[in-house]
């Protein structure tokens, strides 16, 4: 089975600094390719056919960097959508009532985690299965966690595993919001209330690089992980 992927694109990537100012983060690089091209590599390797990326921030470069690939774009104008509204906006292109969702600003050193998302997916239980790591299995992240995970894999708030930026969602509460720009969260809080939140541990390394030290970190894990 395999679900279609939305590859979130659209962010300015201000935590980048001066990296950001002319490119968007998804093409800063990351051991020699861009951070987007990591994240595709991952759809490739679990089969996914339908892959949409939204854009805002330097639409043109991203476009320009996709050409000719199995990627459709859409653009977020005037104003960016957060991550549920453009999720909603993509909605279209993507097709089918349940879809899977990758930044594109982490690296993985372990097993594909769009594969595994799809292999713990259970629709009679979930509306959504959110990718979660242990925080001592991360690299460039400081925090303490972002959810609790329950022994029936429910998660509800708390400190806990760190939400890694992939996860699959049905997509029909995304339509009970009146906001054009919203995130995610909304949403997920929605089905935690009604015990329809799920979360599944990574059992790999997982790299932040929303900020300019997560690329050092992120090829140190890389490196360390194909030796």
């Amino acid at each position: 089975m395999t679900l279609p992927l939305m590859l979130f694109a659209a962010g300015f990537g201000t935590r980048m600094g001066a990296l950001t100012k002319d490119r968007p983060k998804p093409l800063i690089e990351v051991a020699g390719r861009p951070l987007i091209d990591h994240a595709l590599a991952l759809a490739d390797d679990a089969g996914v056919t339908r892959i949409v990326a939204n854009t805002h921030y330097r639409p043109e470069m991203i476009e320009a960097h996709l050409a000719g690939r199995n990627v459709q774009t859409i653009r977020e104008v005037p104003d960016i959508l957060e991550t549920g509204g453009g999720l909603r906006h993509a909605l279209p292109l993507l097709g089918g009532d349940t879809v899977m969702t990758l930044n594109s600003d982490a690296v993985w050193a372990g097993p594909n985690p769009l594969r595994l998302l799809l292999d713990a997916w259970d629709p009679a239980r979930m509306d959504a299965l959110l990718l979660c790591v242990p925080v001592d299995q991360t690299r460039g992240y400081n925090g303490t966690g972002d959810f609790a995970l329950q022994d029936d894999g429910q998660i509800v708030r708390g400190s806990g595993p760190v939400y890694a930026g992939a996860h699959i969602l049905k997509t029909d509460r995304l339509h009970d919001v009146a906001e054009a720009a919203f995130s995610l969260n909304v949403v997920w809080n929605a089905m935690a209330d009604t015990g329809r939140l799920h979360g599944v541990s990574y059992p790999g390394l997982w790299c932040d690089v929303g900020h300019p030290d997560g690329i050092a970190a992120a090829e140190a894990m890389l490196a360390d992980h194909n030796v």
